[in-house]
Order: structure tokens, then sequence, then C-alpha cells
């Protein structure tokens, strides 16, 4: 995706830059093929700039949060479009509009960059758990439902020993991997919260080693939702994610 990402950069460069090339007209010919170069810059950078903002941003995982769905090291594309549009899909908030525009509502499951209103310049990835009105505890689950657990086996990477990988499968049918590497920690007992309205509950699939909802974060606003994660395209540390590339919420079962 990545390859076919820079061609498409290039063909709509070519396509902006062909038009005007005939209007530079230096005396010399060097001249003439920096005026190009220039214009060819100039197209490229917009059109990235564009591709970013509205259909697909790469972004890297530095931490353990999202282990086994995510790991150290992965790069991910999120569809911009996912969600709709807000002020946050743009970088440095140059889209001026308030709320969401050509919005769609999350599912639960999905993988969503966000960013937090105490900290709007740095990218968050969680799982949504959470849709407003929905009540969620720790304990009992979802709306007084308790959401169905399976041990699937166990965990093991440089950083992360957990004898317990679970699969959670939401009552909307999508299931994931979750790690469960300190029984009776903090996080796995929590009081009931109900979901305000236009807010999401976000939650890190690896459960003993992440900031989330449970605790300062909070629940999220919809307008601070930057993309849906979609596809892995690589991990920086070598590691295997053949059986990981989309990130559907169905990945192994």
């Amino acid at each position: 995706m990545a390859s076919l990402s820079s061609i498409g950069i290039a063909l709509f460069s070519v396509v902006l830059v062909v038009p005007f090339a005939h209007r530079f007209k230096p005396d010399k010919w060097y001249a003439q093929g920096f005026s190009v170069l220039v214009l060819a810059f100039l197209a490229s950078s917009l059109a990235a700039f564009a591709i970013r903002s509205f259909v697909f941003q790469p972004f890297s995982i530095p931490a353990s949060s999202m282990v086994p769905t995510l790991e150290v090291g992965d790069y991910l594309f999120a569809s911009k479009f996912a969600y709709g549009y807000s002020r946050h899909s743009v970088p440095f908030g140059l889209l001026p509009i308030e709320g969401r525009t050509f919005d769609t509502a999350p599912a639960p499951g999905d993988i969503a960059v966000f960013r937090r209103p105490s900290d709007p310049s740095t990218d968050y990835i969680k799982r949504i758990v959470g849709l407003p009105g929905d009540k969620i505890q720790m304990i009992d689950g979802i709306n007084d439902h308790a959401v169905k657990l399976e041990e699937t086996g166990s965990y093991s990477s440089d950083e992360i020993r957990s004898p317990k990988v679970q699969r959670e499968t939401l009552q909307n049918g999508v299931s994931y991997s979750v790690l469960d590497v300190i029984d009776g920690s903090t996080g796995d007992n929590t009081q009931p919260v109900v979901v305000p309205a236009g807010r999401y509950f976000m939650l890190g699939d690896n459960r003993d080693s992440s900031a989330d909802s449970r605790f300062d974060m909070g629940t999220i606003p919809y307008e601070n939702l930057v993309g849906k994660g979609v596809r892995l395209f690589w991990n920086s540390r070598g590691v295997d994610y053949s059986s990981r590339h989309t990130l559907d919420g169905l990945t192994g079962k």
C-alpha cells in the first residue's frame, strides 16, 4: 500500500505540474529544469498533505498498550474518512469546522486514533468498547451484560510475559485478543460509568498496561477521533505482522 500511495502522489503531481510547466521559460536550460522541480515539489507536498488529511495517514506504535493486536514498532494506516472529518483531521487544526462533517458513527471494537482534550497535540490509539449511553463496568461488562471471554493461550515477547491471552467478544460479535498479565490489577475492577452523549469509552488490549478511559483519560469526544486503524504495513523491529495486517477486530477468529 505504501508503494501504491507513492505512485499515486507522483501521478497527481505530474497532473498538477504539466499544465503550468509551459509558462516557465527561463533563458537557461538549468533554470527551466529548476522551475519544474520546484513545481513538482510543491505539487507533491500538496498531494501528500491532502492524502494524509483526508484519505489515509500512517501512524507508528511506540508503546505496548495495544499488544497483542498492535506490537511496538508497528506501522499502520488509519482511514481519515471512516468517521468523517473534524478540526483534528488536519495537522495543526487547520480545518475550521466545529464538530464533525460527513460523519459516520464508530462501532464497538473499532481501533481508533484520537486526541485527548487535555493533550490535543498527541495522537493516541485504543479500542472503542463503549458508545454514548452505554454503561461500562470492568466487573459486569457492558450494559449489565458480561463480555464473553475465552482463554486462548499465553503471550511472550522481549518486554512482556503474559500467562493469559483471552479472546474477548463484544455484543456486536466483534472479537479480538487481550492480555491479562496481572490478576486483580487496578483496572480489573471499576465503578460503573455511563458514557456521556457524544463520547466514547476507550480501552487498550493490554489491559494491565494501558492508560485509558478507566483512568484519568476519561471518555473521548467524537470530534477528537482522528481516524480508524485499518491495516498494518510494516514493523520497524522485524516483528511478523502477516496474521495481524487487517485491523477489523476479527483477527484470529
